[in-house]
């Protein structure tokens, strides 16, 4: 900012004052001469004072224009200081400006960072979200398998053997199994399954198995049971008469016996152990069979030639006829259960998930995210 100093007015010249005349003498005081003498004093005067005003008037100026110069210098001072001032708020201006243009650019790769890694996140969740669904499948199928293959082992353990004690457990096995499989949609095999087991566990499977056992056991017991007229005991002390001599004498060369027309009258006593012992496994294999009249018919034989051969007297066969009667009255009874209809439904139904395309596994590539915030890492930090 700069001051135009205002141009100084010219002083005018103060004229000199004009000699007073001298009089020639002090008679004429009279005249008009010092009457002009007078008026030239006055007006001397009033030009001095003119010239003493247009001074003092010049005076005041000039030290009214100092006055106005040193205000200009003083205000020029001012301007170049607040010119300085405003130089060094527009550096500090264009540092803030250069370091809220790096704060947004470390904001703009922060928030890259972020997406990329929100990215990597979510193929993550999808991953894991992919091998959980694998590992229930792998689950489920390992469960599927087993509780196939049990059904199957009771399927061919009852057709091969019999054995209904081991199939109901089978099949208790394989409920437990299908129980724990997470698809809903194989619960109609366990109705299928309680169904058939139900039918086992009607046959009574223990029952029929302690039958066997009882079996087994008078079968092992027959050969030592006593026959009625061989193996009677005989007192050695007792005293025969002269007529039983004699009838022992003619039974030597003729016997004479009551013949009443079965095949087991016409046998000899002995075969009467083996005749009773193959009614007996007729009557294991019967039950086995789940044939109820040919074990009824069976063990009704066993006790028919156990009153007609052996020895009635003796406690064992007694004894044995008792248990042919409990086994006559025993609750294990009924025609053989069907097997085999759950198990071809569960095949069937994992005929048709097989079939069934299942959820297409994206595989996550976390890597392959673009990532253009790691080219942004390295901005220029802010210069203070």
């Amino acid at each position: 900012m700069t001051t135009e100093t205002p141009p100084t007015a010219p002083i005018p010249a103060t004229p000199a004052p004009a000699a007073a005349p001298v009089s020639a003498s002090p008679r004429r005081t009279a005249d008009p001469a010092p009457r002009r003498g007078g008026g030239a004093l006055a007006l001397a005067i009033l030009i001095s004072l003119a010239a003493l005003g247009a001074a003092g008037y010049t005076a005041w100026t000039v030290w009214t224009m100092r006055q106005d110069v040193g205000a200009a210098n003083g205000l020029r001072g001012q301007v170049d200081t607040l010119q300085g001032t405003v130089d060094g708020l527009r550096d500090d201006n264009a540092n803030l400006r250069r370091r809220v243009s790096d704060a947004d650019g470390v904001n703009r790769s922060a928030r890259e960072e972020m997406l990329g890694v929100s990215e990597r996140t979510k193929n993550l969740e999808d991953a894991v979200a992919n091998l959980s669904e694998r590992s229930l499948s792998g689950h489920d199928a390992m469960l599927l398998d087993e509780a196939e293959s049990l059904l199957r082992m009771a399927k061919e353990r009852f057709a091969l053997f019999g054995d209904a004690s081991g199939a109901l457990s089978a099949y208790d096995l394989a409920d437990s199994t299908l129980a724990a499989v997470n698809d809903s949609a194989f619960a109609a095999v366990r109705q299928s399954l309680k169904a058939e087991r139900d039918a086992l566990a009607a046959v009574a499977p223990s029952a029929r198995a302690s039958d066997l056992a009882a079996l087994a056991d008078l079968r092992a017991q027959i050969p030592t049971l006593p026959l009625k007229d061989l193996d009677a005991p005989t007192a050695a002390t007792e005293t025969r008469g002269f007529w039983q001599r004699a009838g022992d004498a003619l039974g030597s060369i003729v016997k004479v016996s009551h013949d009443d027309g079965t095949p087991l009258g016409l046998a000899d006593d002995r075969l009467a152990r083996e005749l009773a012992a193959l009614d007996v496994a007729h009557a294991e294999a019967a039950v086995l069979a789940y044939d109820d009249v040919g074990r009824a018919a069976a063990l009704k034989r066993v006790d028919a030639t156990l009153a007609a051969r052996f020895n009635p007297n003796s406690p064992t066969v007694r004894a044995a006829r008792v248990r042919i009667a409990a086994l006559l009255a025993s609750q294990a009874k009924g025609a053989a259960p069907k097997l085999g209809a759950a198990m071809n439904e569960l095949h069937n139904l994992r005929s048709v998930h097989a079939l069934q395309p299942g959820p297409a596994a994206a595989p996550a590539h976390a890597e392959s995210v673009a990532h253009p915030a790691s080219a942004s890492t390295a901005a220029p930090k802010a210069t203070p």
